[in-house]
């Protein structure tokens, strides 16, 4: 027997998933949306009667439904959660989706440094041809005669993997444990290593979410175990590399450079401008910075659609649910 049920998207972030979203369901259920704060009453009675969320944020002070069945993250870190708050009997679920596109920044953010080609366009709209094939001293470099190391092996490392298999990279991977053998790496380090793991590869990926054990993971050893021209990248969350001694490491040329696209600071509603932290990034020459963009493309918007409304109705008929995230 199908029942009618309330879904509440709550926030910016899940309500870009709602156009569509309606017409993937099974059953014709209430589709609410409501804004990041739950400033106004009636918010806030929608958002205590819901059966479903759809959200990224729960924290201490938010109207809980005491009957809620599911709360579905639109994405996969679940650092926003507070997870003593999800209600007995409630689920608590997370989506992919974003791998393809998060290995593809990665690899345009490398191919970038190899291929000048925004730079050999600005030159010679000036008559300048520099990077004109036969002279002595303008050669560029190639992506493929590089290592990388991946910090982390799941969703998103393997896919990384797998597109740098495709430009001939040496693939050296760090996880918690080893993972089985693949044809998508050559070597792999338990975190027991993790000092020389980061001296071995001459670019470094962190795909961790942010959680107690990932926190701070790559600090100043981590950092100065590294080789001189190495890269470091970020894309999966900020606190995984420790803020203070990335920034003194790229500000005094011990590394390479580094291409962040996940922060420590956020904007907000007070502060919907801010800078992504309390370290001038902005002004070295060595990082490239973005905006947690990597992920946000139209293919990982409708793939992690499809998996939030499939759960909905997973969850109507009774079945087993898609990414479960154990609350212990």
């Amino acid at each position: 027997m199908v029942r009618l049920m309330k879904i509440v998207f709550h926030g910016q972030n899940a309500c870009s998933f709602v156009p569509g979203f309606r017409e993937l369901l099974d059953a014709p259920h209430e589709v609410v949306e409501l804004p990041d704060a739950l400033e106004a009453s009636k918010h806030r009675a929608a958002y205590a009667a819901a059966d479903v969320i759809i959200g990224v944020q729960l924290s201490v002070g938010l109207p809980v439904p005491p009957a809620l069945k599911l709360y579905q993250l639109p994405g996969a870190g679940y650092d926003g959660i507070d997870l003593g708050l999800i209600p007995d009997g409630a689920m608590l679920c997370n989506c992919f989706g974003h791998e393809a596109a998060i290995a593809e920044y990665v690899m345009a953010a490398l191919l970038a440094r190899h291929v000048p080609l925004v730079d050999a366009d600005r030159r010679l709209r000036q008559g300048d041809w520099t990077y004109r094939s036969g002279g002595a001293t303008n050669h560029h470099t190639e992506l493929g005669s590089q290592s990388i190391g991946l910090i982390g092996f799941g969703h998103i490392g393997k896919a990384i993997a797998a597109r740098a298999r495709a430009f001939g990279m040496e693939v050296i991977v760090a996880n918690r444990s080893t993972p089985p053998a693949s044809a998508l790496y050559d070597r792999a380090y338990p975190l027991t290593e993790f000092g020389a793991f980061m001296g071995a590869a001459d670019i470094i990926v962190n795909t961790l979410p942010f959680n107690d054990q990932t926190a701070g993971l790559v600090g100043e050893k981590e950092l100065a175990a590294m080789r001189p021209q190495c890269v470091i990248l970020n894309v999966g969350r900020g606190p995984v590399i420790d803020e203070k001694a990335l920034y003194e490491a790229l500000a005094e040329n011990r590394i390479g450079g580094a291409i962040i696209d996940t922060w420590y600071v956020y904007p907000d509603a007070a502060s919907p401008n801010s800078l992504p932290s309390s370290f001038p990034f902005h002004e070295l020459t060595n990082v490239v910075m973005t905006p947690h963009m990597s992920g946000w493309t139209h293919g990982t918007v409708n793939r992690r659609r499809h998996t939030m409304a499939d759960n909905i109705n997973r969850l109507n008929a009774g079945k087993t649910l898609l990414n479960p995230i154990a609350q212990q």
